[in-house]
C-alpha cells in the first residue's frame, strides 16, 4: 500500500526529502501515524526506503517550492549533512517512521491564545483589587490603568488613558466583540476589558473594587482589538 503514491511524492526533490528526514531524526520530534491509511514511499540516500503519510497536492507544491530554494539545496549538499546520513542510528530509521510525541520546549509563549485573551486572563487575577484614580497596578487601578496593566502582562504596551486607548488597535463592532477586546464607554472617559458572555471587567469608580459588569449597563463609545 505504501507504493501507490510513489509517482505523486516524487515531485519533491531528493535534497528536500533528505533534509526533512534528517531534520526530524536529529530533532527527535518525528510525528507520523503508526499505520497510515495511505502512504508514499521515498528513498533517501543513506537511509533507504521510508514510508511517509500521503500529502495533499497543495503541501507537495509547497515542498517543491521549498526544494527550489538555493539555500535548501546547498544545505542538503553540506558534508556535515551527508556524514549524518551515514550514522548507524540514522540509517536505522528505515521503513515506517515511529510515532513520537513532540518535545516540550521551555520558554515558548502560548500562541494558541490571542493577545486580548492573555490580557483578560491577567485582568481576571485583579478582581476585587482596589480602585484608585491614577493607579496603574499592580495592587490598585483606575479604569485605563487596569487595561494598560493587563495588556502589559500579555507583552503589549498600549497608551495610558482611556481617550488614547480609544485609538489603540483596530475598531470592532460591538456584536463582534471577543474576550480581551478593549471597550471604551462614557464618551471616551472609561475603559474596560470585554470578558465574554456579555460582560466587561472593569475598575469602575472610587470605593468599588475591580469587578464584572454587564455590557448592557454601559453606553459603548468604541471597541478596539489589539
Amino acid at each position: 500500500m505504501g507504493k501507490h503514491s510513489v509517482q505523486r511524492e516524487s515531485r519533491v526533490s531528493t535534497p528536500v526529502r533528505g533534509a526533512i528526514v534528517l531534520g526530524a531524526v536529529t530533532a527527535g520530534a518525528v510525528i507520523a501515524p503508526a499505520a497510515p491509511a495511505m502512504a508514499a514511499t521515498i528513498n533517501v540516500p543513506g537511509l533507504g526506503d521510508i514510508n511517509v503519510p500521503d500529502l495533499p497536492t497543495q503541501q507537495l507544491d509547497e515542498l517543491q517550492a521549498l526544494a527550489d530554494l538555493p539555500q535548501v539545496k546547498q544545505l542538503a549538499e553540506l558534508p556535515q549533512v551527508q556524514e549524518i546520513a551515514k550514522l548507524p542510528q540514522v540509517q536505522a530509521f528505515t521503513g515506517q517512521l515511529p510515532q513520537v510525541a513532540p518535545p516540550t520546549l521551555p520558554g515558548i509563549p502560548d500562541i494558541m491564545h490571542s493577545v486580548g485573551q492573555r490580557a483578560l486572563e491577567a485582568a481576571k487575577t485583579k478582581v476585587g483589587a482596589q480602585y484608585v484614580w491614577g493607579a496603574t497596578g499592580p495592587n490598585s487601578f483606575d479604569c485605563s490603568g487596569l487595561v494598560q496593566w493587563a495588556y502589559k502582562q500579555a507583552g503589549v504596551n498600549i497608551p495610558r488613558t482611556s481617550f488614547e486607548q480609544a485609538n489603540a488597535g483596530i475598531p470592532i463592532p460591538v456584536e463582534q466583540l471577543q474576550p480581551g477586546d478593549i471597550v471604551i464607554s462614557n464618551g471616551g472617559n472609561h475603559a474596560s476589558v470585554y470578558a465574554g458572555n456579555g460582560n466587561i471587567l472593569e475598575a469602575s469608580t472610587s470605593g468599588v473594587p475591580v469587578k464584572y459588569t454587564p455590557i448592557s449597563e454601559i453606553a459603548v463609545y468604541t471597541a478596539r482589538r489589539v
